[in-house]
């Protein structure tokens, strides 16, 4: 899978990329709405398991490093894979404190959803967050998805949240508004 936009792209992650997913994991910033921080161990933890395996476990899907094509730096990451314990397939993200407030959440968010729905066929894609993280529900709503109320999750990873926002969307209805070509 490769997708890019004006100003991002997106590749795989690899082993060597520890460090880089245990910065964005440690810092308070970045995951006040997803559960808090992971210590180096839990980084390694997700990185092996919930990353590198899932690649081949999952093709088509998967957690994605978020780079800026001008600069080559890592922005963050972009996911379209499942919600873990359930079979829904989501499309999220995660960035660096200093690329907030650039548009880069929803402009990598949108083709996603877009190859989700047209090269990987899927019938539905869904979207969590954390009911306060209003900017995240923002995203979702202009990825094309729908607020559907909201859910609470028995995995571990999100069962602490309690009720989340809930946000999904059918490829045929995705589709016949916003088609399969890229919208500026």
């Amino acid at each position: 899978m490769h997708l890019q936009t004006d100003r991002l792209a997106l590749r795989r992650f690899t082993a060597d990329d520890l460090d880089l997913l245990d910065r964005l994991n440690s810092d308070p910033e970045v995951t006040r709405y997803m559960g808090g921080t992971k210590d180096r161990a839990g980084s390694k933890a997700m990185l092996e398991t919930r990353i590198l395996a899932y690649y081949g476990q999952h093709p088509g899907l998967g957690i994605w490093a978020t780079l800026e094509r001008s600069s080559g730096a890592c922005v963050g990451l972009h996911l379209l894979n499942h919600i873990q314990g359930e079979s829904f397939v989501q499309v999220g993200y995660q960035l660096f404190p200093e690329y907030w407030h650039r548009g880069y959440a929803t402009e990598m968010a949108i083709p996603l959803v877009r190859y989700g729905f047209v090269e990987l066929r899927l019938a539905r894609i869904a979207g969590i967050t954390t009911l306060p993280n209003l900017a995240s529900q923002r995203v979702l709503l202009k990825a094309g998805l729908e607020r559907n109320g909201e859910r609470a999750f028995a995995h571990a990873a999100y069962a602490k949240e309690g009720p989340m926002a809930w946000f999904e969307r059918d490829r045929e209805a995705w589709l016949a508004e916003f088609g399969a070509h890229p919208r500026k």
